[in-house]
This record gives C-alpha cells, sequence and structure tokens, in this order.
C-alpha cells in the first residue's frame, strides 16, 4: 500500500499531492502540529460516477497517510507502527468534520461506526492481524494499517452509446384529416394577396399536417426525458446511466407527483391503502404544530412529546426500504457535489424528488415538513437528553431517508449532509418547480398542434421551438434541395432561374417556354408577377410598380388620373 501510494505514475504520495508548489502544508504537519483542528482540506468531488467509491477510497488514503503512527507498549509487550481506536476515533472525526464533502454534521458516533467499517473490510486491523468483525470500541485496544491496499476498484462497464428518448414524430405518414376535424384550404395567389400584405415576401407552396393524437404513454414518455434531459445538463454528464438505471424510471410517477397534490403541495395518494395510518399523521401533526394542535386530545404529562417523537422515529426506522430508495442512491450522492451552489443543488433535488414513487414522495414531505419546524420550534422541549432537537432530527430520520444497500461505504456520512440541507430547504426541495412545469406542458401542448409544411422543410427540426428557423430566410435553400433531390422538371427551372450567363431576354424566353411545357411546375415555384420579377432585379417597369399598387388594394376599382394621363 506505501508502494502503491507513493510510488510513481498517478498514485503520487498522499503528502506530495496536498504539499504540492503552493500555499498548502503538509498533511502530517498540519494534523500532528499544532493541534488538530487545523484545516484539512482536499479536493471537492463533484458530480459524476462512482462518486460514493471515489469518496470511500479518498478517506482512506487521507485516513492512512495523515494518521500518526506510534510505539505501544501492552502487557510488556511493544507494538511499533499502531494506534489506538481512541485516537483514530478522534483524528478521523476532525478530519471528516472539516471535509467539504462531509462537513461539520458528521458525530462521533457515525465516526465510530464508519472505523466498524474499516475494520470490517481490512481497512484496519488489529495488532494481532484479526478483522473482518465490527467489534472496535473508543477505546485504547490498539490498531495498525495491513500491508495490502483496501481501495476499493471502480465497475467497469462497457459504454454504450445512449440514444435519447424517442418522441412522436410529424411524417408524411401522419398527414390525415382523421384526428383534427380542420377544413383543407388551397392557397392559390389570389386569396394569398387578399389576406396578407405583400411586405411579408414570397411564400412557397404549402400543406397542413396533422399529428396523430398522443396517448397518455406519450406524454408520460415526454415528461420523462424532458426530466432527465434536464439533470444531466445540471450534473454535466454526457449519459446518466453511469449515476442511476434510466430505464426504471417512470414516467407515471412524475406526472401523478406534479398534479396530484393538496393546496400545500403534498402528494395525494389514489390508493387508500399506501397512505400513512391515520395514528401516525395525528403523531406528526401533533408535533409538528407543538403546542398549538387544536385536535390534540391525548393526555398531557411530562415526557409526553418524547413518547410521541419515538413512535414516529419507530415507524420510519422500521420501513425496508429507504424513501430516497436504493435505485437512486448514486444520483442523490452525486447531487452533495453541487452543495456549493446552492440554487443549482435546489433544482437537481426537486427534479429527482419528482422521480420517487407518489408514495414515498408523500411521506418524505410529510416527514420534512415536521422535522423543519421541530428543529425551529424554540417552544419545544428537548427530545433527547444527548442532543439538540435540530441535530437529533438529524441523526434520527438519515438513514430511513437515504442509504447504501451494501452498507459498506460513507452512505451514513453522506446522508447525513444531504438530510441537513433538504430539511433547511425542504419547502423550496418538495414543491414542483413552476418554469419546469411550465415548459414541459408548453412542449407537449407544441406536439398536438397542427403545422404546416412547406416543401423541402425538415418538419423534425420543427418538433421543438428552438429548432425553427424564419420560412423567409430558408425557402429557396429548401426548395432547391428538394427539387434537385426529387423531380427533374423542378430542377430544369431552378437551373433557368439561377443561370447568370444567360441575358434578361434570353432567360424570359426560356421561362416562357417552360411555362408552357409544365404550367403547374411553373405555377407553384412563380405564382405571382412579384416572384417573376424578382429573378430579374436590375430593371424595375412602371408596369410592375403600377401592379404593386393594384394588388396592394385589390378591392378598388383603378381609377385614372391627371399624372397618368401626362
Amino acid at each position: 500500500m506505501e508502494n502503491r501510494i507513493t510510488g510513481p505514475g498517478p498514485h503520487m504520495s498522499m503528502e506530495n499531492r496536498i504539499t504540492g508548489p503552493g500555499p498548502h502544508r503538509s498533511m502530517e504537519h498540519r494534523i500532528t502540529g499544532p493541534g488538530p483542528h487545523l484545516s484539512m482540506e482536499h479536493r471537492i468531488i463533484g458530480p459524476g460516477p462512482y462518486r460514493a467509491t471515489k469518496l470511500w477510497n479518498e478517506t482512506i488514503e487521507l485516513f492512512r497517510s495523515g494518521m500518526t503512527q506510534k510505539k505501544h507498549r501492552v502487557h510488556f509487550k511493544t507494538y511499533d507502527r499502531c494506534f489506538t481506536a481512541s485516537d483514530a476515533v478522534d483524528w478521523l472525526h476532525e478530519l471528516l468534520q472539516c471535509n467539504q464533502n462531509f462537513g461539520p454534521e458528521v458525530t462521533r458516533s457515525q465516526t465510530i461506526q464508519l472505523l466498524k467499517k474499516f475494520l470490517k473490510n481490512h481497512v484496519i486491523e488489529d495488532v494481532k492481524g484479526r478483522w473482518g468483525k465490527e467489534d472496535l470500541e473508543d477505546n485504547n485496544s490498539l490498531y495498525r494499517f495491513p500491508p495490502t491496499s483496501p481501495l476499493k476498484p471502480y465497475p467497469k462497464r462497457p459504454q454504450q452509446k445512449v440514444d435519447p428518448l424517442p418522441f412522436p414524430r410529424w411524417t408524411d405518414e401522419d398527414s390525415v384529416c382523421g384526428h383534427i376535424p380542420v377544413k383543407p384550404v388551397v392557397m392559390n395567389s389570389e386569396m394569398w394577396y387578399k389576406r396578407h400584405s405583400i411586405a411579408i415576401g414570397e411564400v412557397p407552396a404549402c400543406r397542413l399536417v396533422y399529428r396523430r393524437e398522443l396517448t397518455t404513454a406519450n406524454i408520460e414518455d415526454i415528461w420523462k426525458s424532458r426530466t432527465l434531459s434536464r439533470l444531466q445538463k445540471i450534473f454535466g454528464l454526457d449519459s446518466l446511466n453511469d449515476v442511476m438505471d434510466t430505464k426504471q424510471t417512470n414516467g407515471k410517477h412524475i406526472m401523478h407527483n406534479v398534479y396530484n397534490v393538496n393546496k400545500q403541495g403534498i402528494v395525494v395518494m389514489e390508493d387508500p391503502a399506501k397512505e400513512l395510518p391515520h395514528w401516525l399523521l395525528s403523531a406528526m401533526k401533533c408535533l409538528a404544530n407543538w403546542p398549538n394542535c387544536s385536535e390534540m386530545k391525548q393526555p398531557m404529562y411530562s415526557g409526553f412529546e418524547r413518547d410521541v417523537f419515538k413512535t414516529i422515529a419507530d415507524y420510519y426506522s422500521s420501513l425496508q426500504e429507504p424513501l430516497l430508495t436504493f435505485q437512486l442512491f448514486d444520483v442523490f450522492v452525486n447531487i452533495l457535489g453541487l452543495l456549493q451552489r446552492r440554487l443549482v443543488a435546489i433544482e437537481a433535488l426537486q427534479l429527482c424528488c419528482l422521480l420517487l414513487p407518489p408514495e414515498n414522495r408523500r411521506k418524505l414531505q410529510l416527514l420534512m415538513r415536521m422535522m423543519a419546524r421541530i428543529s425551529l420550534n424554540r417552544e419545544m422541549p428537548p427530545l433527547s437528553d444527548a442532543a439538540g432537537n435540530r441535530a437529533l432530527m438529524v441523526q434520527t430520520f438519515s438513514r430511513c431517508v437515504l442509504r447504501s444497500k451494501e452498507e459498506m461505504d460513507l452512505g451514513e456520512l453522506l446522508s447525513t449532509k444531504l438530510v441537513t440541507f433538504m430539511m433547511d430547504h425542504c419547502q423550496d426541495i418538495l414543491t414542483v418547480p413552476t418554469s419546469y412545469k411550465n415548459a414541459v406542458e408548453d412542449y407537449v401542448a407544441h406536439q398536438r398542434r397542427v403545422q404546416i409544411k412547406y416543401p423541402g422543410a425538415n418538419i423534425d427540426n420543427s418538433i421543438h421551438p428552438a429548432f425553427t428557423q424564419p420560412p423567409e430566410s430558408t425557402h429557396q435553400y429548401e426548395y432547391q434541395k428538394l427539387s434537385k433531390a426529387q423531380d427533374p422538371v423542378k430542377a430544369a427551372l431552378e437551373e433557368i432561374i439561377n443561370n447568370k450567363s444567360l441575358s434578361s431576354k434570353e432567360k424570359k424566353k426560356k421561362l416562357k417556354q417552360f411555362q408552357r411545357a409544365h404550367p403547374q411546375v411553373y405555377k407553384e415555384r412563380l405564382p405571382t408577377p412579384e416572384s417573376e420579377a424578382a429573378i430579374f432585379p436590375e430593371k424595375t417597369s412602371l408596369k410592375s410598380q403600377l401592379s404593386f399598387f393594384a394588388i396592394k388594394r385589390p378591392f378598388q376599382s383603378f381609377q385614372r388620373t391627371r399624372s397618368f394621363r401626362m
């Protein structure tokens, strides 16, 4: 292990990695120097694959490189390079509290639990070489580091290209009128100029494209895809598959959590069997509104509120799975890497909490609101002699909110930090973000609209407003692209129009010939005198000017004036 950490290559010396050029001091000096209160900073591990494993390995490296080892004599026998359990608890507790990946919420009890995991996973061993049991106590028993590497390997997963979730597409097959009763309109040149100003410019022939009716499953897929896409952007990852199983995400749960809520924003359950027991709701309401619960009919006695709290804690502790689910453990752990940016972390938590099953989200909402009210209630008597009410809330419910299924990592420490943040911002985190809801609803409405299709336009690009382009800037290009690819007659017309070597007289002659031979194609491409005049921009005749005014006001008869008779 010593060679692995201090040898050349990417695993450089822990001392060198922390004490390189710059203001960082030696880990040995900072920890064994004047007091353990000095800074013990190391890099913040942001969102990304295997974040929990990275934190586990990082903590072990810091522990091995910084923990002071000395000679100890027990029962007339001397042991070199070892340390007592109490010294290890002191040092590691201070390290975790000063570490921004964990924070000051870490308790001494949690540090002892982590050292027990270290002993079970052979990160440490006793001086007789024994390990594998969680029997470490906060006493003077001697422990040492084994020579083998205790770091977790990173799981190897084949990199797969993840295609985005398919959306319903607008295709030619969808151009049927059976779903939306809209009367087709033939837009000839006369109707066009009666309805629109000539200033709009030339618009090619178009037709209405109708969308197939969106099913409930289509809408659920849209909510799922938009939510996961936004989360991926927040995390800055190429794919979410390394931090969660996106296939198990249920769009139906998201829609239920968004729409099936009461006036307070709490999820309402359709199945009464998934509701919290009535006695538990009464107990939570009693503590949340203490001492102003008007419906409280229970007898009052000394320690009554402690008994009520213990009843609530026992129920949540008995849950087989944490409220944030084992499946979403990694994605919530990755949110901890965003806590330095408070608003970003809140948005990520808002979206991730919408992925929860509705019954889990409801339980989480009620629990967090109760915890927040108790921690801020100055009239609430102490619910424990060992800790204040705020610390007690975090210590009691962290494990039932978030924990790892493997039970071999830093899940308890990470859940403490996350639950503290969620409790302080529960009002924002556990409500549906309005901007997100409006954006998805607008997107769904856009999918249902009838749309105009221009010749050669890419209908798939019109699925989202961000991909649309102004028709006036792309008509000619798209028309030419379609003509060259599909119709040789149209291609011949475009060749005449774009041939700069022809004089105006010759071009007019060829166009007349083409018009007589293919009147329909000619009319589609040049439906108005203005579109014909646009081919010859060098001269503007009096006749074309008069025709402009005549078309501008098509319903007024032309009256001669003296100026025109001159």
